[in-house]
């Protein structure tokens, strides 16, 4: 679901979580990092919890992750 639709359904006193394709992990860390940078950029500062849509599949790179979570942080 787009965090924009929920977002104005649900109203600001929400936290929403998610968004992030678990399959993206397995692109180059490049593109996972723009739409790391997209989801955040679409929540506008608002209240938001940062995960995957899903789990991690187990071909993911540990390494990804944790620059995921890097990149996260530097947003």
């Amino acid at each position: 679901v787009p965090l924009d639709w929920a977002r104005a359904r649900l109203g600001d006193g929400v936290v929403l979580q998610g968004n992030l394709d678990p399959a993206l992990c397995l692109a180059q860390f490049e593109v996972v990092r723009e739409r790391a940078h997209e989801i955040l950029d679409e929540t506008g500062g608002r209240r938001h919890v940062f995960n995957l849509g899903h789990g991690v599949l187990p071909s993911t790179d540990p390494d990804t992750l944790a620059r995921l979570v890097e990149a996260v942080h530097e947003w």
